[in-house]
């Protein structure tokens, strides 16, 4: 679960991070009453939603007095806004922060987040903030600085230290930032985090810091473990993926047209990665699971025929626990119920294969069957290609 930036700032701010004053509003009205108590020379105000570049998209600004605020507000507040990230997507904007002015003179970067192939949290740091950090390490990767830590002892303070030599920070900004960045590491492991990043990490007069954004991922599986983010489960949410969630299935949305149907992680990423090999790519990962029922099927079937980016559909199973005929029925009982009028490949193998691809052929359903993985790419992208 992905939160606002204003939930973000509220749990690090519980441990210890400084961030700037502000509140949240849901009007204009609101909103200049908010930047009239705050007394700033200068307001920053924000769209709140969750996906990253809002500045590029017009959903930051900076002004000069309430009247401005209230102005600036009411031109987005209620409206759809998209993000180059978010692709062809948008949210309505329900809520904007309002914060006081900050004047700084430098911006940092500061994240944790978990790198999967080591199995371990990592400290990530640059000296250039404010732009992504992927940016930055690939024009200039010599400015992002990282230390892992050890599952057993966590993120010691030296390693934070070393961290900020490497950028170049010194005087009272070394403690500073040892003090940040063990309470990001701690806020990160406390609360199971997937993601904690601070981006940019303002420097001040004094070598003071504040966290002028943050963005905050909780890990969906530790929730049941942290009653205290229920409360923060506001907001819109992807409408597919709350789709999927209601049935227990593993979808995420992604920005290609090619939707998938797969049974199990693994052969789930491997179709994504021949369709990308073979110059498709995949709009979605969608696991129905090896347990799949009949109803699991039918309705990521009708998940991924509903998604409007989606031009043509690859099932791919290999029947296990879930049989190849109820694959077929869940596809059948998903006929019943909408229209299918995006092309569906369809790969079967596994137990009771034979009766999956017998239901299927008597369905009267208009598939495009296919003997092996190679082949079904191959055949997606001629059929893209064709239009």
């Amino acid at each position: 679960m992905r939160f606002y930036e204003f939930q973000g700032k509220k749990v690090l701010a519980e441990y210890g991070i400084p961030i700037p004053k502000g509140e949240v509003a849901e009007s204009p009205q609101e909103a200049r009453r908010i930047a009239e108590r705050l007394g700033s020379r200068r307001i920053a105000a924000k769209v709140q939603v969750k996906a990253g570049g809002r500045g590029r998209g017009g959903g930051i600004a900076v002004l000069d007095s309430p009247e401005e605020v209230e102005s600036w507000a009411a031109g987005v507040l209620g409206k759809e806004f998209s993000t180059y990230q978010m692709g062809k997507a948008t949210e309505r904007v329900e809520r904007i922060l309002i914060e006081e002015g900050v004047d700084i003179k430098g911006e940092l970067y500061l994240g944790v987040t978990l790198d999967r192939r080591r199995g371990r949290l990592v400290v990530i740091g640059s000296s250039e903030g404010g732009v992504e950090i992927e940016e930055v390490a690939r024009r200039n990767p010599e400015r992002v600085v990282k230390e892992e830590a050890d599952p057993a002892f966590g993120l010691l303070p030296f390693q934070a230290r070393r961290m900020a030599y490497k950028m170049g920070l010194g005087g009272a900004g070394i403690s500073e930032w040892v003090k940040i960045t063990m309470g990001l590491f701690k806020a990160a492991t406390e609360k199971e985090m997937l993601l904690a990043e601070i981006n940019p990490l303002a420097l001040k007069e004094g070598d003071r810091f504040v966290a002028l954004d943050a963005k905050v991922e909780i890990d969906d599986n530790a929730l049941r473990r942290h009653p205290e983010f229920q409360e923060m489960a506001t907001g819109p949410e992807d409408p597919l993926e709350a789709w999927a969630k209601k049935y227990n299935l593993n979808y995420i949305k992604m920005k290609g047209d090619v939707g998938c149907l797969v049974n199990g992680a693994g052969l789930a990423m491997a179709t994504m990665d021949l369709i990308k090999l073979a110059g498709g790519e995949p709009a979605n990962f969608l696991d129905v699971g090896g347990g799949a029922t009949v109803e699991m099927v039918r309705e990521g079937l009708k998940i991924v025929h509903a998604d409007p980016d989606v031009k043509l559909i690859f099932i791919n199973i290999f029947g296990g626990i879930l049989r190849c005929d109820t694959l077929a029925n869940g596809v059948i009982e998903a006929s019943k119920e909408i229209t299918l009028t995006k092309p569906i490949v369809v790969r079967l193998e596994g137990t009771n294969v034979e009766e999956g691809r017998r239901l299927l052929d008597s369905s009267g359903l208009d598939l495009i069957t296919v003997g092996t993985m190679a082949e079904a790419t191959e055949r997606i992208v001629q059929m893209l290609k064709e239009g």
